[in-house]
């Protein structure tokens, strides 16, 4: 936790995600309907991507996984990952009722936090935008999209531009086939 909010430098990205915990904290307290999210048609619009996923990607180590899942009564989308090669991480996505949005945020073990403050999420295609600083106090902005491909792929992009979306240069792409566990 001290960690975190060692990361968490930047008055915005405190902001967001006070509201967000606030606001999560709130309805698990009993003062929204029971299970929410579980009926909203707009909180399941990412279940196509549920699962536990091989995620093959060029350069990968071949051991890179994903675990998708829900969490808080089906109000997030969690997927817990693993590049294979010790660098793991979480990212978290949720729908807003109140303002029919879409947020999400990125953190790994190497100190990186990501807020996506604008998302769109429809039929098998996800996208989700947000700044962050890069690596010399630049603005960056980072785009994510997630991607139905077929029931047993899903591929994920990560693009960065530091033109304010002009140009847009691919820093991840891999593309998920669901594991079957046995």
């Amino acid at each position: 936790m001290n960690k975190l909010i060692l990361i968490l430098k930047s008055s915005a990205t405190k902001s967001i995600l006070l509201s967000v915990l606030f606001g999560l904290a709130f309805a698990t307290n009993g003062f929204a309907d029971a299970d929410p999210c579980a009926a909203n048609s707009a909180n399941r619009q990412l279940d196509y991507w549920l699962g536990n996923w091989k995620i093959g990607a060029e350069g990968s180590s071949g051991n890179a996984h994903s675990t998708v899942s829900l969490s808080l009564d089906k109000c997030l989308v969690v997927e817990n990952w693993d590049g294979g090669r010790g660098h793991y991480g979480q990212n978290v996505f949720g729908y807003s009722a109140d303002d029919k949005s879409w947020y999400g945020m990125f953190a790994d073990n190497e100190g990186r936090v990501h807020v996506f403050s604008t998302g769109k999420v429809a039929d098998g295609t996800a996208e989700f935008e947000g700044t962050s600083h890069g690596p010399h106090g630049e603005s960056m902005l980072n785009r994510v999209k997630v991607i139905r491909l077929n029931p047993n792929k899903v591929e994920q992009t990560w693009e960065k531009s530091n033109d304010n979306g002009a140009t847009w240069s691919v820093v991840f792409r891999g593309e998920y086939s669901r594991r079957i566990l046995k």
